[in-house]
């Protein structure tokens, strides 16, 4: 059965206490997971631990923090932190981030991403096993570490994947996969890569599970809504591994026109060369009816997890992403999967 997960909006500047109560209404919703990310805001570990004190059932993952602003060491102490806080309920979500986050704001290397990747799955697999570890890699070294606090369960990791080799390579090394920024119709694509990498593992792809972000808002406004969208998704159009992705996606010509006027500095054409299929392939904005119909396509097109992932225009984004996530209670996708 497709399992209904919520990522908490972190592009809305919102106080602490909001995320608290998504978390906790998404929980009495009957959702299964929640899922926080980072990028300037609230660090998703912290609001991790927060999260496991203020529920008791739904599963918590980060989705995804990215390797190389803490040492593998570190993240394995928080992932047995957070597993024994919250047992049998926390992932670990691990990704590579861009170049401007880590280059720019961390002033971090940015350098072999699918090996730094690679190599801390690795470290952070063999600390978590309460072994003494010893490892000796390109980008990552540790001699006689042991974690005195282990975790009650074994820690899921999952990887945020976007092109084909980290695709593979997730499912090659990971038990789970975040994918982000699709349409239904390119989910099959991405299986098919993940389902690559799970062989060369000896496994197959039914041994991972494969959950995917879906940019929704049940909004009262769908213009704004959309005017909101189109310029969350210029903001990734313009970073290289996302161009790439969304041009293999079909949206090649948006892209190029995109890109055009970003480069020339006018920012607000930039925007308003996201096309409608642009942005219908990319979000759910409308009606509750019509939200639900569009992501229970994401699990007819073979996703295991849906991750509504709410957002909403305007100064004040609360409203509308309660509704958001009410719109998906008892009578959810799942129920037609």
């Amino acid at each position: 059965m497709t399992t209904l997960g919520l990522s908490l909006p972190l592009m809305h500047p919102l106080p602490l206490g909001v995320h608290l109560s998504l978390a906790r209404e998404a929980q009495s919703l009957g959702f299964d997971r929640v899922w926080s990310t980072e990028i300037a805001g609230p660090d998703a570990l912290t609001l991790m631990g927060l999260l496991a004190a203020h529920t008791s059932r739904i599963g918590l993952a980060t989705g995804v923090v990215p390797v190389q602003t803490r040492t593998p060491q570190v993240l394995a102490m928080t992932a047995a932190t957070l597993a024994s806080a919250a047992p049998g309920r926390f992932t670990l979500g691990l990704g590579v981030s861009s170049p401007t986050i880590v280059g720019q704001w961390h002033g971090l290397p940015w350098d072999s991403p699918l090996e730094r990747l690679r190599e801390a799955v690795t470290l952070i697999r063999l600390a978590l096993s309460g072994e003494k570890v010893n490892f000796e890699g390109r980008h990552y070294r540790c001699r006689n570490f042991r974690l005195s606090m282990l975790p009650p369960q074994p820690v899921k990791i999952v990887l945020g994947a976007l092109g084909p080799r980290m695709l593979e390579l997730a499912g090659e090394i990971a038990d789970g996969v975040l994918l982000n920024w699709l349409p239904p119709e390119a989910v099959p694509a991405c299986l098919a890569r993940i389902e690559a990498g799970a062989q060369r593992a000896g496994r197959s792809l039914a041994d991972i599970e494969v959950a995917g972000f879906i940019r929704t808002s049940v909004a009262e406004d769908a213009a704004a809504a959309r005017q909101w969208l189109a310029r969350d998704i210029t903001g990734y159009a313009i970073v290289d591994s996302y161009a790439r992705f969304f041009s293999e996606c079909g949206y090649a010509a948006e892209i190029a026109q995109i890109n055009a006027a970003w480069r020339a500095g006018d920012r607000a054409a930039a925007v308003r060369q996201v096309s409608d299929r642009f942005l219908d392939g990319l979000g759910a904005v409308g009606s509750e009816t019509f939200c639900r119909d569009r992501i229970a396509q994401y699990a007819k097109a073979g996703l295991d997890e849906l991750v509504v992932f709410p957002f909403a225009a305007g100064s004040d984004p609360t409203p509308t992403l309660f509704r958001t996530v009410r719109a998906f209670g008892p009578a959810s996708p799942r129920s037609s999967s």
